[in-house]
């Protein structure tokens, strides 16, 4: 299935936003999820289902000071 990660354009295993998050190996505390213009709180993402042309955004939190 095809989507758009960040801007680029990404070839994925069709699932959920949690299972997506899982195979990437992303830590799911760390992140935000924006899907198609709106963000998903982390409690949603076992529920939405991914789809062919979704655009979604990752955003990690980093600590610094």
């Amino acid at each position: 299935m095809n989507v758009t990660i960040n801007g680029q354009p990404e070839r994925i295993v069709p699932g959920t936003i949690e299972e997506m998050v899982c195979r990437k190996g992303l830590q799911p505390e760390a992140l935000v999820v924006e899907h198609n213009q709106e963000v998903v709180p982390r409690e949603r993402w076992s529920h939405i289902a991914l789809q062919e042309g979704d655009v979604l955004e990752l955003l990690r939190f980093v600590g610094g000071g």
